[in-house]
């Protein structure tokens, strides 16, 4: 599972981590937003969710402590992290600037 992890967030293009749970409801509300931000960008960028409860190492090592917390890297670095939901013209504008 790490090999996986490092090598996708080891991308040349940005890639968007969803840390997110099945059971939290601003997770749900967050879906649809990352499906348009994925369509508008397209192969731009990665978007890729983790569910916390089933990756609890995952999440401890980047220190979610509240879903749904999106990280972004790229080249194997993390760039920006924020937790909560965010706006699909924010989100784009976040992986527009790497």
């Amino acid at each position: 599972m790490k090999n996986t992890f490092s090598s996708i967030i080891t991308s040349d293009i940005p890639v968007l981590i969803d840390f997110f749970a099945t059971w939290c409801g601003p997770c749900k509300t967050l879906s649809p937003i990352l499906q348009q931000v994925k369509e508008e960008l397209g192969d731009a960028v990665k978007i890729v969710k983790i569910d916390v409860d089933k990756n609890q190492t995952l999440a401890a090592k980047y220190q979610v402590r509240s879903v749904p917390t999106m990280v972004l890297f790229k080249d194997g670095q993390q760039l920006w992290k924020q937790s909560g939901i965010v706006k699909k013209e924010d989100l784009v504008q976040v992986i527009k600037s790497y």
